[in-house]
């Protein structure tokens, strides 16, 4: 096996989730992932905890989701449900032979099915987790790279040292969490302004996503005023989602448009009222990942980015004791600026990116 697959399932077990003995952890990844999974489980095995596989073919689920009518369904299933409540640790694995497989579900179907999963989806994420991705080829295909080159890409993004990467990314996690507002300019097409008093700046090291890379926030749910053109493409529910263009007033989107698929972006925001508001900010910072690739788990951490997200903010950004609203939605949808030219980020007036480059980084020129 490839020593970088070891290397990888280290990461998982020690870093990003924790593993101790006696911890039940749910494994969730296809057959394409299957080395991944190997070295998963003999990891798993050498700290006395205990995999259990849970799997949903991409084929399978979309005859599923053709075949259903989401009226007929007003829970999630129980034994599901006891699953993701008994688990200690889940690991999701990406794997794609195929990532437009499910592109022909109808939108409303999968926003419908969002929402009847959203109290799973809350359960599972005050587990300890992580989402990450095997190099498949479906993958490379997305990337415009071969297969060999597409794991070169992968496994430099994500087999590195972490504690290292945190310690690069602290200044920017600390603006955020004193800041109170951020005030984003890209070209002609982003101005947009937002108040983050209150919300917790976190630092993402890939506790929860590997790759990690990125600091983020969330902002006071009606506090984002002003326009952002997203310029980098989007996967929403297998179809690829262009130029989306939002404009909020008093943080809810009231006005937009893309320019491929904007089919797909209205279902979106009509999921509810919270999806029509933004729950997360984010700010790239891994310098590994100098490439998009069709796939946000890298894409929004690629240095010289920004991203905002419609819908969920987490709670880790907005706890049970902070005095901000937290903004609550079934979806959580990514999407991204990019800020190598023409652009700059200032928190509280303070400028603290210009093209891409932090102030704390050589180059910059404020």
């Amino acid at each position: 096996m490839d020593d970088r697959v070891r290397e990888h399932a280290r990461i998982i077990v020690e870093h990003s989730i924790d593993l101790q003995a006696g911890d039940e952890v749910l494994l969730s990844g296809g057959e394409l992932a299957e080395d991944l999974l190997i070295a998963l489980h003999e990891e798993i095995g050498k700290r006395g905890a205990f995999p259990v596989v849970w799997s949903r073919p991409s084929r399978a689920h979309r005859a599923f989701m053709h075949a259903m009518d989401p009226e007929n369904y007003d829970d999630v299933p129980d034994t599901l449900a006891a699953m993701v409540e008994h688990v200690d640790a889940t690991v999701g694995i990406r794997a794609a032979k195929n990532t437009h497989e499910q592109g022909d579900i109808p939108p409303e179907k999968n926003t419908a099915m969002a929402t009847l999963f959203q109290p799973i989806q809350s359960q599972m994420m005050e587990k300890r987790w992580v989402g990450t991705q095997y190099p498949a080829p479906g993958n490379a295909q997305d990337a415009e790279m071969s297969t060999e080159a597409y794991e070169e890409f992968v496994w430099n993004a994500i087999n590195k040292d972490w504690e290292e990467q945190r310690e690069f990314q602290q200044p920017m996690a600390d603006r955020l969490d004193e800041g109170s507002e951020v005030h984003i300019v890209s070209g002609d097409t982003t101005d947009i302004v937002m108040s983050i008093e209150g919300t917790v700046g976190k630092n993402d090291h890939a506790e929860n996503n590997l790759p990690g890379g990125e600091v983020f926030t969330a902002p006071v749910p009606d506090s984002v005023e002003g326009e952002v053109l997203f310029d980098m493409p989007l996967m929403a529910h297998g179809r690829e989602v262009q130029d989306v263009h939002l404009t909020f007033e008093d943080g809810e989107v009231v006005d937009f448009s893309a320019g491929k698929n904007e089919e797909v972006l209205a279902a979106v925001l009509d999921t509810d009222d919270g999806a029509k508001r933004i729950g997360e900010l984010g700010i790239g910072m891994n310098r590994d990942i100098d490439r998009f690739t069709y796939n946000m788990l890298f894409d929004e951490k690629m240095g010289d980015t920004v991203h905002m997200a419609l819908g969920r903010a987490y709670e880790e950004n907005v706890p049970e004791d902070c005095d901000v609203e937290r903004n609550e939605s079934a979806i959580h949808m990514d999407m991204i600026v990019d800020m190598s030219e023409d652009s700059t980020i200032t928190i509280d007036g303070e400028l603290v990116q210009q093209d891409g480059t932090f102030w704390f980084e050589d180059g910059f020129e404020e």
